[in-house]
Parts: C-alpha cells; sequence; structure tokens
C-alpha cells in the first residue's frame, strides 16, 4: 500500500499559515486534539509547528505566556521542513520515518501541499496488516527459509478451506529460519489444521484466540 492511499487529502487538513500567530496555532491543536499541523504559505507547504515546539520555545524564550503566543508566528518555530512525502512511498516505510514525529506532509513536485500522514494513520495501517481488529486465532511458528514455504502454507489453508486473515513473515535476513504469524478465522479443524501444518515441517510456536 503508498502513501497516497493512506494519507488525510488536503481538503480534510488542519492546516496553518505561516504568518499567523502560536496563540491561533495552538487554538488550533488543541481545538482539534493534535500534536502538530502542517504550515503552508499560500499552498505550498514550509514545514511543522508542534505542540512540543511551541512549549520549548516559550520556556527557551521566557516572558508571558500570552504575550509569547501573540507575538511570535508559526514561521518563527517550523520544524520537519526536509520531512517530506510525494505519496509513492510504501507505508510501512513511513511508518518508521513516524516513529518520533506526529506527522509528514505530502507534496508535489512543485512542492504544494496535497495532504498528510500522521503517526495515526500508519499505526492503523500497520494494525490491519496483522487483523488487529478482527476475532480469529493466531498461529505464530518457524519455517526453514527454502523456496515455496509460502505457496506450501497457501495450499495447506485452501485444503482445510481457512479464511486467511493477516499473514506476516519476519526475520527476512535470516538464511536458514523464517518466523511467521498467521491468523485465521476461528472453527472447528483448527487442531487439525495445525497438525498438517506440524506434518509439513512447520514448527508450532504458540495458538490463541485474539
Amino acid at each position: 500500500m503508498f502513501v497516497k492511499s493512506i494519507m488525510i487529502p488536503k481538503y480534510k487538513c488542519i492546516t496553518v499559515q505561516q504568518d499567523e500567530t502560536l496563540q491561533s496555532v495552538l487554538e488550533k491543536l488543541d481545538g482539534n486534539e493534535i500534536d502538530g499541523v502542517p504550515v503552508l504559505d499560500g499552498d505550498k507547504y514550509v514545514g511543522v509547528v508542534t505542540r512540543h515546539g511551541i512549549y520549548q520555545e516559550f520556556f527557551n524564550t521566557g516572558g508571558q505566556k500570552d504575550e509569547f503566543l501573540q507575538s511570535k508566528y508559526a514561521k518563527d518555530i517550523l520544524t520537519l521542513q526536509d520531512q517530506i512525502l510525494h505519496g509513492i512511498e510504501v507505508f510501512e516505510t513511513t511508518l518508521v520515518k513516524l516513529k518520533d514525529i506526529p506527522l509528514m506532509a505530502v507534496i508535489d513536485e512543485n512542492g504544494k501541499f496535497q495532504g498528510a500522514v500522521t503517526r495515526s494513520d500508519a499505526l492503523d495501517q500497520f494494525q490491519s496488516a496483522f487483523g488487529v481488529h478482527r476475532e480469529g486465532v493466531r498461529i505464530a511458528f518457524t519455517s526453514v527459509e527454502t523456496e515455496g514455504r509460502i505457496a506450501r502454507l497457501a495450499d495447506i489453508a485452501h485444503q482445510f478451506h481457512e479464511h486467511i486473515i493477516s499473514l506476516v513473515t519476519f526475520d527476512e535476513t535470516d538464511k536458514l529460519v523464517r518466523r511467521i504469524v498467521m491468523k485465521i478465522e476461528k472453527k472447528d479443524n483448527i487442531d487439525k489444521f495445525v497438525k498438517k501444518l506440524e506434518e509439513s515441517g512447520f514448527r508450532i510456536l504458540d495458538i490463541h484466540e485474539v
């Protein structure tokens, strides 16, 4: 899945203009319960202002809170100017980039703001990959890293008419063994299915309903 499929489009985004006061920015952050907001110069992206950035600048500057918020502007404390996306990136790499920041802007080739991806958006997609919001049976197992093992797994699932909710593999750098987590719908034949997996060389690590 690509970033453009999960981004919040421009018309749905909360944004501020670079000449808005920090008082105005903070009101938008508080009113929408968000931690950061894209800053624009017209329709061009120029950076992000975060709640943390506002507080940090206030403590560094000193003085009265009201005076600070009304005399400082979004353009004065911009961050993440170079942390941008173009919509063609895959979401899993974006998740890593969003680990320590609240959002990333998506821009076109002319620097015009197209939308944003938040840390929450990326985490939602990560949860979807694991089928977190669907009830089922989670089976964790290992498999020798040989050609055709995933195809064999799919064939066994087909034999037992299993509905696979999610399938995730780990240890892509391990040349010998790969861990696999499969989530399937709960059925009465789960024991027979697991036994077939074991007979086919898959080593079961854990099984539980989630």
